[in-house]
């Protein structure tokens, strides 16, 4: 029982340091694609745009816990590269922007 324990323990350790990780990499590329999108329509509102965002986020709020497990599960990987893709696209589009 306490091998048990103590294995469960560390799992949930890992999951914590991979999320993390995870997190900080998504935080990230969100705060750079939200400093490009600031230059880029620094004299232009687009309300499809805004409504298209809060789409995104309704539906992301309303998923199930089991489907949200096996997506999380499946993604952490993915969305590590993909943040670190979309920092540095970001980045470009930022010193275009400022141009």
């Amino acid at each position: 029982m306490i091998n048990f324990l103590k294995k469960a323990f560390n799992d949930m350790k890992e999951s914590a340091k991979a999320q993390h990780e995870v997190s900080k990499a998504e935080f990230a590329a969100v705060k750079a694609e939200s400093k490009a999108n600031f230059e880029e329509n620094r004299f232009h509102n687009s309300l499809a745009r805004a409504k298209a965002q809060g789409k995104q986020s309704w539906d992301d709020a309303h998923m199930s816990p089991e489907e949200r497990a096996v997506k999380t599960q499946a993604e952490r990987d993915a969305k590590l590269a993909a943040a670190n893709e979309r920092i540095a696209a970001a980045n470009e589009r930022y010193e275009e922007a400022r141009k």
